[in-house]
């Protein structure tokens, strides 16, 4: 059986896959409501207050973009579950601007995937 999601392995061919902001209004209306940031304890509930652990986290998908203008510019957004059901995204820059403490953080993340469609 095929499984049925609304995720595709080249963005753009989704008209919500465009840019940061329509990924970041999908999420919310598909209930990843929660923004996360990480801190020194861990991966923080900026609703809840709540720190995760990375055994506690699950990367269900992410989203990279590159600026029009500057190839620099280079985000990624996560689409996360947590263990106790928190859903919410996780934004951060990528390559060389990425945030060092999230880059350590995702490496320990067991559940890490891409949503594809075949």
């Amino acid at each position: 059986m095929e499984e049925n999601n609304d995720f595709m392995e080249n963005n753009d061919l989704i008209p919500h896959m465009k840019s940061l902001a329509l990924v970041t209004n999908k999420m919310v209306l598909d209930g990843y409501t929660d923004d996360f940031k990480i801190s020194d304890k861990g991966l923080r509930s900026l609703q809840t207050e709540k720190v995760y652990q990375p055994e506690e986290v699950n990367v269900v998908n992410f989203f990279r973009f590159e600026g029009q203008s500057d190839p620099n510019d280079n985000t990624i957004c996560y689409v996360i579950e947590t263990t106790d059901g928190l859903k919410g995204t996780l934004v951060d820059a990528y390559g060389p601007y990425a945030d060092r403490k999230l880059s350590e953080f995702m490496q320990h993340v067991e559940s890490f995937q891409k949503k594809t469609t075949k």
